[in-house]
C-alpha cells in the first residue's frame, strides 16, 4: 500500500461534497481522487480510479449507497482487484438500518453527516488500516436488529483452530489486537497472525466482517 490515501466522494448535495474535498485534501497523506452524485456512478469510477477509501452518502438518487455497496462489495468485482477498497457510510441517523445493511454488504461501519473534520480524518486512517469506524455496541445494536435468524456456521469456520476461535471470538466483540492479546496470553504479531487466517480460511474481508460473521451465524 502507498503512504496515500486516495478518496472518493459520493454524494448527490454538492456543497456537502465540495465541504469534504477541501477537508479531505487538507490532510497530510489523503487526497480525493474522484467525486459522484449517485450509487451508479460510484461504481463506476471505484473500478476505474480504484480508491482506497469510499465516503458513500447513504440515500441517493437513481442508486442509493446500500446498493452501490453490494455491487461494490460482489464477490466478482472483489476478485477483480488488486488492492481491496473501504467503504464508510454516511448518513444523518444515528443507527440507520440502511447503514447496517450496507455494512452487512461490505462496508466499514458508518459516520454521521456532522462528525467534524478530525473524526473523519480519523475514520479514513481507521477503516484504510482494515477496522471498522463505529463502536462495537453500536455495530452490535445495528447487527442484532438485522439477524432475527441465525444461519448455522459453515463447515469452513469447523476448521478452524482453538486458539483461533478464540481470538475470532475476542475480534467478533469488537476488542483490539492489543486487548486479545493480553486476554488469550500472545503476543501482537501472533494475534494479527491468527486473524490473518481466520481472514483467509472464512473468505472475510476484514475485521468488520468477522463481526457480520459472527451475528450472522449466532457465534457472539
Amino acid at each position: 500500500m502507498s503512504d496515500e490515501i486516495t478518496v472518493l466522494l459520493v454524494d448527490d448535495q454538492k456543497l456537502f461534497q465540495e465541504g469534504v474535498r477541501v477537508i479531505v485534501d487538507a490532510q497530510e497523506g489523503m487526497r480525493v481522487v474522484g467525486t459522484a452524485g449517485d450509487g451508479v456512478e460510484a461504481v463506476r469510477l471505484v473500478e476505474q480510479l480504484q480508491p482506497d477509501v469510499v465516503l458513500m452518502d447513504i440515500r441517493m438518487p437513481e442508486m442509493d449507497g446500500v446498493e452501490a455497496s453490494r455491487q461494490i462489495f460482489a464477490p466478482e468485482r472483489v476478485a477483480q482487484r488488486t488492492k481491496p477498497v473501504r467503504v464508510i457510510v454516511l448518513t444523518t441517523f444515528n443507527l440507520d438500518d440502511r447503514a447496517a445493511t450496507a455494512i452487512r454488504h461490505g462496508a466499514s461501519g458508518f459516520l454521521l453527516k456532522d462528525t467534524t473534520p478530525l473524526m473523519l480524518r480519523d475514520a479514513i486512517r481507521t477503516v484504510y488500516s482494515g477496522n471498522a469506524v463505529l463502536a462495537p455496541q453500536d455495530l452490535a445494536t445495528l447487527l442484532d436488529n438485522q439477524f432475527q435468524t441465525e444461519a448455522p456456521p459453515p463447515a469452513a469456520f469447523l476448521g478452524l483452530t482453538d486458539k483461533e476461535r478464540e481470538v475470532f471470538t475476542a475480534v467478533a466483540r469488537g476488542m483490539s489486537n492489543a486487548e486479545i492479546a493480553r486476554t488469550v496470553y500472545l503476543s501482537e504479531s501472533t494475534v494479527k497472525t491468527h486473524v490473518g487466517a481466520i481472514l483467509r480460511k472464512l473468505a472475510l474481508r476484514d475485521r468488520v466482517q468477522i463481526v457480520v460473521f459472527a451475528y450472522e451465524h449466532g457465534l457472539v
